[in-house]
Parts: C-alpha cells; sequence; structure tokens
C-alpha cells in the first residue's frame, strides 16, 4: 500500500501549478460540490504525468478533473489530490486524422474540424466537457458514438508507469461506457480520430435529426448544415451550456436509456400497457446483439415526473426543457440533487419494474 503523506509534503515540478483546499464546484457544469485538499492545475500531458505520479508514490486519493461536464462531486469534497487537465493542442494532418490534447474543450474541437471543412464529428457538437473525457464514456448523440470516429487513445497506465498508445478496438467501448470508467488506472493524455475529408456528416440516423435537416434516413448532408441542425436541437433542451440559463446547470443527461433483453422488454411493455394504456407507441431502438434500448425520458415522464420537478426546496429541478437533466436551480447541494435523482429514479422503477442507473460519474456520494 502507498504511504500518504499530508499534501504540503507532496512535491509537484514547477511547470504545474498546487493550491490548497480549493472549491470544486466552479469546476463543474453542475456547479456543486466540496472542497479538494489538494489542486494541481497540469498544463500539459508530460504535466500530468508528473502530478499524477507524485500524487500516486505520496499514496494520496486521485481525481481526475477537466471540463467537469459529467461529475458529481459530494458536499464534502474530495480528500486528496485534484488534477485538473488543462493541457492544449489539435492538429489534423492532410489525410483527416485529427489528434487533440485531453484538455481541450470537446465543442472547441468540433467545431475546428467542422470548420476546416472535415465531416464526421458535427453530431457530437455542442456536448460539454473535455476532450480526454470522450472515449471514457463513449460519447454519443444523434445517432453517432465517439466509437465511429476514434482510432486510438494515448494513456498514462499508473500501475506500469507508462505511457502507451491504445487502438480503439481494445478499450471495450460500449454504450455509454468503456474499459476506462468507474476506474482510474489510466489518464488519457490524448486522442486521434478519423474524419471525413469530403467534408459531409457521418449518414442521418437519428429521425429528429432527419426530420429538421428534411432528409431521409441515410442520407448526408454538409457537415455544418448537421452541426447547426443538431446545436439548435440542443438548445431547445437546454443541452448547451448558457450560465444564464439554470436548465443548463446539470451534467447533461443523468440518466442513461436502459438496455433490456427479449424478456425484459415484454415485461416492461405489460407495465406500460396496464398504467398508460396498450394503444401507447412506445419509443424503442435498436441496443446491440438481443437487445432493446428504451427511452429513459419517456419512461420519467410516464412515471409522473414532467419538465421542471422540484426536488427538495426548489433548489433543484428536471430541466423545464428535458426531463433527462436534473438541473441546479441556485443554492443547491450534492444532496439536494441526489434526493431528486433517487425520487425519480424509485418512481420509474416502481410504475415500470426499470431500474434507472446514473450516466455522471459519482464522487464521494452514491444513489
Amino acid at each position: 500500500m502507498r504511504r500518504r503523506l499530508p499534501w504540503s509534503a507532496v512535491t509537484t515540478p514547477a511547470t504545474t501549478r498546487a493550491r490548497a483546499d480549493v472549491d470544486l464546484a466552479p469546476f463543474t457544469t453542475l456547479r456543486l460540490g466540496g472542497s479538494a485538499r489538494r489542486f494541481v492545475d497540469a498544463t500539459d500531458g508530460a504535466g500530468a504525468v508528473r502530478a499524477v505520479r507524485a500524487a500516486d508514490t505520496a499514496g494520496e486519493p486521485l481525481l481526475l478533473l477537466a471540463g467537469g461536464s459529467n461529475l458529481v462531486i459530494a458536499d464534502s469534497g474530495f480528500e486528496g489530490t485534484v488534477v485538473r487537465l488543462a493541457s492544449r493542442g489539435v492538429e489534423i494532418d492532410g489525410v483527416g486524422v485529427l489528434r487533440a490534447a485531453a484538455g481541450e474543450d470537446w465543442e472547441a474541437v468540433v467545431a475546428r474540424a467542422v470548420g476546416a471543412g472535415y465531416g464526421g464529428l458535427e453530431c457530437l457538437s455542442g456536448i460539454p466537457g473535455s476532450v480526454g473525457a470522450t472515449p471514457v464514456q463513449n460519447v454519443g448523440a444523434y445517432g453517432v458514438e465517439l466509437s465511429d470516429l476514434l482510432l486510438d487513445v494515448e494513456l498514462y497506465d499508473r500501475d506500469s508507469g507508462q505511457t502507451r498508445t491504445v487502438a480503439a478496438a481494445e478499450l471495450g467501448l460500449g454504450y455509454r461506457t468503456s474499459m476506462l470508467k468507474g476506474t482510474d488506472a489510466a489518464v488519457v493524455l490524448a486522442v486521434r480520430l478519423a474524419l471525413r475529408p469530403d467534408g459531409l456528416s457521418a449518414p442521418i440516423r437519428y429521425a429528429e435529426l432527419a426530420r429538421v435537416l428534411d432528409v431521409e434516413a441515410g442520407d448526408r448532408v454538409p457537415a455544418p448544415a448537421a452541426r447547426e441542425a443538431v446545436l439548435a436541437l440542443r438548445r431547445g433542451k437546454g443541452m448547451v451550456l448558457d450560465p444564464a440559463d439554470h436548465d443548463t446547470w446539470s451534467a447533461g443527461s443523468f440518466f442513461t436509456n436502459p438496455l433490456l433483453d427479449a424478456g425484459e422488454v415484454a415485461h416492461v411493455l405489460e407495465r406500460i400497457a396496464d398504467r398508460v394504456g396498450g394503444d401507447v407507441a412506445v419509443p424503442q431502438y435498436p441496443g446491440g446483439p438481443g437487445c432493446t434500448k428504451l427511452s429513459a425520458a419517456w419512461l420519467i415522464e410516464r412515471a409522473g415526473f414532467g419538465r421542471g420537478h422540484a426536488g427538495p426546496g426548489g433548489r433543484v429541478a428536471l430541466s423545464g426543457k428535458h426531463t433527462l437533466a436534473l438541473s441546479n436551480r441556485g443554492g443547491a447541494s450534492t444532496a439536494d440533487l441526489l434526493a431528486l435523482a433517487r425520487e425519480v429514479r424509485d418512481g420509474v422503477r416502481s410504475c415500470f419494474g426499470v431500474t434507472l442507473h446514473p450516466e455522471p460519474v459519482l464522487v464521494g456520494c452514491t444513489l
């Protein structure tokens, strides 16, 4: 077991900046969470590796932070070292391979790729957070997932102390998950993506997006047109960050869409028919071999939780634009947010026998 030292005894190279007792709430899109005992800004990949090694040598608990868009941090904060990945660097080569440092803002990278005449990333526009978080979560939206474009990831392996490049096929990428999720064994330093040099979008698979673009499913359109349509749809759901709009003070979709096998789906449809009526069209999507994906938002609404449904003291609420987002209305605590999340989760389970699971990473807290 590594020996743990007080934060003041942990040496950090001059190329990084270390501070004590830093409030973490401003570094998250929820604007919630307590303080970090020790906080280090790592402005490049080498600095991140050095900061992580220093914490490991000292036996310090470690939390990696970048955009903070997929984190729910406990009110008690983090009793250890937080390393904020603030590395920069984006390059696109002549054949459309994009390399981006982990600390880059994801939306800015998408905008740059589309603006440079490349397609492929347009449906992932408007997603908050950093580049480094995208393979961990295998981010996806409007029929496209990062796994559709990801070539490989540069990782720092904390056990071996080595930096290595890992191919996308080795990352266990699935629906909002990867082998990197739920573990701190590796630190993402950079990613490489294969863009579309023809400047056209990926095939439009998402029905709502196809309607907005007035195209058939499977059609391709200029990437800028698809990007603008995606941004408009996301804004309408409160999913594009806006400091003045409390609907966007969230972690995005709080629950993942449930994946069910055939037997589970049949049982759930029976429960829905009993509660809502047998003639109701239930949204269903392919979920991989033998599985069907149901809409978490649809289940939440049919369980009686409408947009704007308030939690404790009205300090937290479901977004007024989208029931999948749990939002901080001002003056909230993480405990308030989790109380609302439990109310929604338990209500859906009671009505339909489906247990919803959180999409964000919970730090120091649980549902």
